[in-house]
């Protein structure tokens, strides 16, 4: 099987997965204020899926139009970004569920070799690390190569974030500002040192 080897150079094209599904989640508007604050090599597009149904490798031998649709989505972008809260100390379901359909059918994984990163946000101040923890282990299983630091785990106040993303503590928007700083450096790292396959 021939596989091609696509070099890339910035722009990077960044797959932003949401880890909650609701419209008003407070890590909806962490990723918002992410993107505000990503250096200008870095272009996003959320990672939607919402719709898919319930994996189970029935569907493996034809995947319905919205897993194809998602897949596609997943193959356009050069590195992954995951904004997840945590739920009964793991990844909710919805973003479990997205990540296996990305990985099926077998030797058609979509995850493989696309730097990713993973941050949180709660209410409670160390309220995403075991869900971090648990998402981190699928994505080494599923060989998506990580940012391991700085980890991030960001205790949202009310007023921290406004609705369109501008972070309005300055010793916060600066770490945010740092994190995105070094998910740039170690996606340029990951793509020289290997080139992702498309």
């Amino acid at each position: 099987m021939q596989v091609d080897i696509i070099h890339h150079a910035p722009p990077y094209r960044v797959g932003v997965f949401i880890g909650s599904l609701a419209s008003d989640s407070i890590n909806r508007t962490l990723a918002k204020a992410l993107m505000r604050l990503a250096p200008e090599e870095f272009a996003f597009e959320e990672i939607v899926y919402r719709d898919l149904p319930l994996y189970s490798r029935d569907y493996d031998a034809d995947y319905p139009q919205v897993a194809r649709d998602y897949k596609a989505a997943i193959q356009r972008s050069d590195a992954l970004l995951f904004v997840t809260p945590e739920y009964n100390r793991s990844v909710p379901g919805p973003l479990k569920n997205a990540i296996d359909w990305a990985s099926r059918p077998w030797g058609e994984n979509a995850l493989t070799g696309r730097p990713s990163a993973v941050i949180g946000a709660s209410p409670g101040a160390l309220g995403t690390a075991v869900a971090q923890q648990s998402l981190r282990s699928i994505l080494s299983f599923c060989n998506a190569p990580q940012m391991n630091a700085p980890e991030a785990y960001i205790h949202v106040t009310p007023g921290l974030i406004a609705d369109d993303g501008e972070v309005t503590v300055e010793s916060t928007e600066e770490f945010l500002r740092v994190f995105m700083q070094r998910f740039l450096e170690f996606t340029t790292r990951v793509l020289t040192v290997l080139p992702r396959p498309d």
